[in-house]
């Protein structure tokens, strides 16, 4: 691919919608450029679902990866953004699909066995240990809600759940964690 493509600033300044242009293109520097944009947003999404810094490091490999293999399929480059997350958010249910039934049931009994640690306020807190405890749908969507800041129908958008389990889902995530958060109660760990 020849310079001339490219915004005489450069990538790095270039706008987004005219970066996913060139790397849809071809342009492995554009589709790099990408990467460098959204790695550290996309690894903090997948860390937060996942709650381990190794599989989401391994997980957002594999965001990209797909990404590359179909930014060809992207009708709107200045969708990118939601586009790439809901590519990280199936690779995660993915990921949870391919672990084996009893591997996830062991984890869980093994988490319902750990002792209670109570809540002091005063305290920092580890949210990503209480997201590790909701389960995964609820997990998913408090997290684009709450975190991402996404609204119901751009999450029920990125997950392909219809809007009224997108809220329920949001809904009982975030009254668990509002219940954990209480003084009075203990956060399972």
């Amino acid at each position: 691919m020849t310079d001339a493509r490219r915004p005489a600033a450069g990538l790095h300044s270039a706008a987004e919608a005219v970066v996913v242009v060139l790397a849809a293109a071809g342009d492995d520097a554009a589709f790099t450029e990408l990467v460098r944009r959204r790695q550290s947003l996309i690894r903090s999404l997948l860390r937060r679902l996942c709650g381990q810094a190794a599989l989401a490091d391994d997980l957002s490999q594999q965001t990209f990866l797909q990404a590359w293999q179909r930014l060809h399929t992207l009708r709107e480059p200045a969708a990118f953004g939601g586009w790439l997350r809901q590519i990280a958010v199936n690779t995660w249910f993915s990921h949870l699909r391919q672990r084996s039934p009893a591997a996830v049931a062991a984890a869980v009994e093994v988490a319902e066995l750990a002792d209670p640690l109570p809540v002091d306020p005063a305290a920092a807190l580890d949210m990503d240990r209480l997201l590790a405890r909701l389960k995964p749908a609820e997990r998913v969507c408090v997290v684009l809600a709450h975190v991402e800041g996404l609204t119901h129908p751009e999450i029920a958008a990125a997950t392909g759940w219809p809007l009224g389990t997108v809220k329920s889902h949001v809904l009982r995530g975030t009254a668990q964690l509002r219940l954990w958060l209480e003084p009075s109660h203990s956060v399972p760990l």
